[in-house]
């Protein structure tokens, strides 16, 4: 007589369950893999055909195999025993750090996701906000760039922002491989950033491994040929003005770099601006010492309260509230040429030399960067109020100023774009935009800088302040 066998309800449910983990790991998942490996494949087929700086192999590689290279790199492997020896630890538990701090840096990046979905999203997001403008772009001076280079795009950095919106202009041209603060290292955003070639950054770390695997990826990516975009800055400007350059990075590039057998490195200097900063006020209030920090679910509920209102808005409104977002793209320099034009031998010289070497190669790019930063409208009138914030004046006093100031940017060689005919225009949506945000009083139809936002005008005029010495006698 035969006897059923009975089982705790628990235990039938853990066998189902792995049941349908077996049939999804060798049946369904190599499959979906198999799919999807070839759908990305037909996307890098495809964007190499049209990119100006096709993707690399680097790129393509899979993200254990980059921490595989990281951690058996010769200058990692004596970096993880010098640590064990100065904090006193076996090598294992070094090694293990270093690892970890591979896996944080190395990204995954996915040419679907940065293509298809990331391109889509950035371009969304961006117009949603602003009227974008790309200026002073010239094709030719990417394509003249020689095939093997890498391309490294310096940039100011005035916004988070900035990613997005250089990131869906530049997609026609190349795949950008960016460094992110940890600020992003939160999940699913991690996942994403990663997945479109970023990779994280301590920026303030003094971990001697860990700015050793940081310093070799950075290296061995750039001789790899991978495009990158670099904050010169390291941060954000907090009062407007660009900031002094951060050297890291660009020793990171160049301590190894010889000139006559290694790939030539083409910095392409980028200047942008706005004509209203999302976090502004948040930037200036960094200012203040004595501030109290912001909470985490303080940011969080705002952009979230922000986010919303502005999905709310209709399209005219929007634009009347945020303006004008533009790029310029500067004149390309050469590493190569660089090094041959002053004699210099990055790799050949000590610490202190190079350091002082690269610090006037960064000068001179953060130059070439303010010689494109765009003069949007804002910036403009911000300018013109803070030069006669002791006195009332009419609308068409400002925009006769303004109008005069435009003339002498423009002989200086500024990068400014208001054209003629929509210069009344646009000038007037500058002075409803400042006086709307709570900058400028209007009374009985003259207007003055508020005594109390002060600093917020001069946060947008200070994205022109390296062209205050073309002002004429009548704005001094």
């Amino acid at each position: 007589m035969e006897h059923p066998i009975t089982l705790p309800y628990w235990l039938f449910i853990l066998l189902v369950l792995s049941a349908l983990v077996m049939v999804l790991d060798r049946i369904l998942l190599p499959g979906m893999r198999w799919y999807l490996h070839r759908r990305v494949n037909r996307v890098i087929e495809e964007v190499n055909t049209r990119l100006d700086i096709e993707i690399r192999p680097f790129q393509l590689t899979r993200k254990q195999a980059l921490i595989d290279q990281l951690i058996f790199d010769d200058k990692v492997v004596a970096a993880i025993k010098d640590y064990a020896l100065e904090h006193n630890m076996p090598s294992e538990v070094a090694q293990a750090k270093a690892v970890k701090y591979a896996e944080e840096i190395a990204p995954s990046f996915n040419a679907y996701i940065y293509f298809r979905f990331g391109y889509w999203i950035a371009k969304k997001i961006g117009r949603l906000l602003y009227r974008v403008r790309v200026g002073f772009y010239d094709d030719n001076q990417l394509k003249a760039i020689s095939e093997g280079s890498s391309v490294v795009f310096v940039m100011n950095h005035r916004s988070n922002m900035d990613y997005i919106l250089v990131s869906f202009l530049v997609a026609e041209k190349t795949a950008l491989s960016y460094a992110v603060g940890e600020w992003a290292r939160i999940w699913p955003l991690q996942t994403l950033i990663k997945s479109m070639g970023a990779f994280f950054v301590r920026r303030n770390s003094r971990n001697s491994l860990y700015r050793r695997v940081l310093e070799r990826y950075v290296n061995l990516s750039t001789r790899a040929g991978v495009c990158q975009a670099v904050f010169l800055e390291g941060g954000l400007t907090r009062d407007g003005k660009t900031r002094e350059p951060r050297l890291g990075f660009m020793d990171y590039m160049l301590r190894d770099y010889h000139p006559d057998i290694d790939r030539d490195i083409v910095f392409v200097p980028v200047g942008i601006n706005y004509d209203r900063v999302i976090e502004d006020k948040s930037l200036i209030r960094r200012l203040d010492p004595q501030a109290e920090k912001r909470s985490t679910w303080f940011v969080i509920k705002t952009s979230v309260r922000f986010f919303l209102k502005t999905l709310m808005m209709k399209r005219k409104a929007r634009w009347r509230r945020f303006g004008y977002a533009s790029v310029n793209f500067g004149k390309p320099v050469s590493a190569r040429k660089y090094c041959a034009h002053n004699q210099i031998d990055f790799s050949q010289l000590d610490q202190d030399t190079r350091f002082h070497c690269i610090q006037n190669l960064a000068d001179t790019l953060m130059h070439e960067i303010e010689q494109v930063v765009p003069v949007l409208p804002v910036s403009l009138m911000s300018e013109i109020i803070l030069h006669n914030q002791q006195h009332w004046q009419s609308e068409l006093e400002l925009k006769s100023q303004a109008m005069n100031r435009i003339q002498q940017l423009q002989q200086a060689g500024a990068p400014i774009d208001i054209s003629a005919s929509a210069c009344e225009h646009v000038l007037t949506a500058a002075l409803d935009m400042l006086v709307g945000r709570g900058f400028v009083d209007l009374q009985q139809g003259l207007y003055q800088a508020k005594s109390d936002s002060v600093l917020e005008l001069s946060y947008y005029a200070n994205s022109i302040v390296h062209w205050h010495n073309t002002h004429v006698t009548e704005l001094e």
